[in-house]
This record gives C-alpha cells, sequence and structure tokens, in this order.
C-alpha cells in the first residue's frame, strides 16, 4: 500500500458506524494507515450520498472499490484481519460473500438507510 486506503461509509447506519468503529481502533491500535470519510463527503469520492449509502466504498491507491473488494482492502491493512482477506479471496468463497453482500446484506442495510431518512424527515424537530 503506498497510500493511505481511504473509507467512506455510512455513519447514519448503526451497524456500519459500530464496525468502522472497530476498523478506528484496529487501524489506530496497529498504525494501519485507515482514514475515514462520511456519506457527507460522497462528492469528493465523484458520488452522490444515495450512491455512496448502497455499499460500503474504498479508495486504496487511486482505485475505487465497493462491496466485498471494498472490505477485502480494509482487512488487508489491519494484521489481525488479513486472514479474512485472504480467506474471502479464495475461489470458492469469494461468489458466495460476494452474493450474500450484493443481494443481502447491502439491499437490508440501505433499505433501513432510506426508512431512517424518511423516519427523520417526518419527524418533527423537538423544541
Amino acid at each position: 500500500m503506498t497510500e493511505d486506503t481511504r473509507i467512506l461509509y455510512n455513519d447514519t447506519c448503526p451497524l456500519c458506524r459500530f464496525e468502522v468503529d472497530h476498523y478506528r481502533a484496529a487501524a489506530t491500535r496497529d498504525g494501519a494507515p485507515l482514514r475515514f470519510d462520511t456519506l457527507q463527503e460522497a462528492a469528493r469520492w465523484g458520488l452522490t450520498e444515495d450512491q455512496a449509502a448502497r455499499r460500503l466504498h474504498v479508495l486504496q491507491d487511486g482505485n475505487l472499490l465497493s462491496g466485498l473488494e471494498a472490505f477485502r482492502a480494509i482487512w488487508a491493512a489491519l494484521p489481525r484481519w488479513r486472514w479474512l482477506a485472504r480467506v474471502t479471496g479464495w475461489p470458492v468463497i469469494r461468489p458466495v460473500v460476494t452474493l450474500l453482500y450484493d443481494r443481502i446484506a447491502a439491499p437490508l442495510l440501505y433499505r433501513a438507510h432510506r426508512r431512517r431518512q424518511a423516519k427523520a424527515a417526518t419527524t418533527p424537530p423537538r423544541v
């Protein structure tokens, strides 16, 4: 890795925030070159906030990665997680995990994000 690995994540998603906070703590502990951007910074990545909210994105060495490839880039940067980057790259495992993320996890998280947005839009501000 010649540059920092930048992670674009949905900070309004409790599960996403929990996971990224874990990666942030591991990066700090291990001195891994991970940097974190929230959805509000999506335009700097050439994405809309809606596009960014649909899946995890990573910018590494000038390449924009998303989905499983984004996770694998993060895991490869963290010493205690490198094994997972390797295992999810195996020919039998990779397509299964990709399918699970692309068809199940990412759509579920995105729908939950849209529900949170809709609720926030209809909830009157507290006085």
